[in-house]
């Protein structure tokens, strides 16, 4: 071993032991570096709303709007182009009036025509009888035979059917020309119209909608929780949007057995009793009624999860904010909100969003909250 490579070794030694204390201090330092500058926990944004259930024997309002008891859609019975039609939405139109008429060329041909046949075939019927009365006379004098006489006589018969047969063929080409007129069959106040003149309508088609004078309804729109609320024979106090002074009674007379498949939503159609001359078709009412029983909580389905198999929502700790899950019995639902009939008291905060990026025990922050 050379003399310089022995002279070299304890001082790489020596620098080595004086770096150690070094090395030790630093590695000190970052351990409580990374003690001090744990990252905070994170607070998670939700948004809320606050459990409030209504009390038994509360009354709800509901918003609907004026119509008439019945409608009646007037339309032609047969096809045509449409020349003339003679009222317009919001008037008030009587019974027997002329309301709209088609193109009567095409019928009044066929009128024509009907009346040609008939005369033809009274001609022949004419014919026929002077044949069989003559045949008649000469079957009696052995002139001519039985059969011919028999011919005659079904001659006749068959120019006698011709004749009602055109004659009924007219009444029928009458009746169609007549039916290019179309009257009112009620009196009321026209509340829609359909095709324009010039248009080709078919039979049945509506050319104008007639609401029928006289009753009138008073028609809601209301979410299953307040008709499996409402008493068997509910009292509604009735009253103007625009004036809540004119009121009138109502009594329940129509109730839809099915939802509306958008709206999710029942209608109720309430019969006015002497309803003021204020409340007109199509004006906007507002009903107060008294329900029976309080209502189920509900809650947007946006606020729902699953846990375990169940249905859950996660509930917030107002004090801690903190979240945690509470499983849920729930009952009605509809396209927007679920009824919930076990598992929420009042005052319960249940998370509406952000539901899915929640876990127990996390810190949140209330975007918005609400009853």
């Amino acid at each position: 071993m050379s003399a310089s490579l022995v002279t070299a070794l304890p001082d790489r030694h020596g620098r080595i032991r004086r770096l150690l204390p070094l090395l030790a201090a630093t590695a000190l330092l970052t351990a409580c570096q990374r003690e001090v500058e744990q990252p905070a926990p994170e607070i998670r944004p939700v948004r809320t709303i606050t459990i409030e259930k209504r009390a038994a024997g509360s009354t709800v309002a509901i918003t609907g709007n004026v119509q008439a008891q019945n409608e009646i859609n007037e339309a032609f019975r047969i096809d045509g182009r449409l020349i003339e039609r003679l009222v317009d939405v919001g008037d008030t139109v009587k019974k027997g009036q002329l309301i709209a008429r088609l193109d009567p060329q095409n019928e009044e041909s066929g009128v024509q025509a009907a009346r040609a046949q008939l005369s033809a075939a009274q001609a022949r019927l004419i014919e026929a009888r002077a044949t069989f009365e003559r045949m008649r006379d000469l079957v009696a004098e052995d002139a001519v035979s039985r059969q011919q006489f028999d011919q005659a006589e079904a001659l006749r018969k068959t120019a006698e059917a011709q004749v009602e047969a055109a004659r009924s063929q007219l009444t029928l080409s009458q009746n169609r020309l007549g039916y290019t007129q179309l009257h009112a069959s009620v009196t009321g106040v026209v509340t829609s119209r359909g095709p324009e003149p010039g248009e080709v309508v078919a039979p049945g088609r509506t050319i104008v909608q007639v609401a029928r004078e006289g009753a009138r309804d008073a028609v809601f729109d209301v979410p299953v929780q307040v008709k499996n609320a409402a008493p068997k024979h509910p009292d509604i106090r009735v009253a103007l949007a625009s004036d809540p002074a004119v009121t009138a009674e109502g009594r329940v007379r129509e109730i839809a057995p099915r939802a509306d498949p958008v709206t999710g939503t029942f209608q109720i159609r309430v019969r006015l009793i002497d309803p003021p001359a204020a409340m007109r078709l199509g004006t906007t009412v507002t009903g107060r009624m008294t329900l029976d029983a309080a209502p189920a909580i509900e809650i947007p389905t946006t606020a729902l999860v699953r846990a375990g198999g169940q249905t859950a929502v996660w509930i917030v700790d107002p004090a801690a904010k903190t979240v945690s899950q509470r499983e849920i019995t729930v009952g009605a639902a509809t396209a927007n909100t679920v009824q919930v009939t076990s598992g929420l008291a009042d005052g319960d905060i249940v998370v509406t969003a952000g539901v899915q990026a929640l876990r127990p025990g996390q810190k949140v922050s209330l975007l918005g909250a609400g009853k």
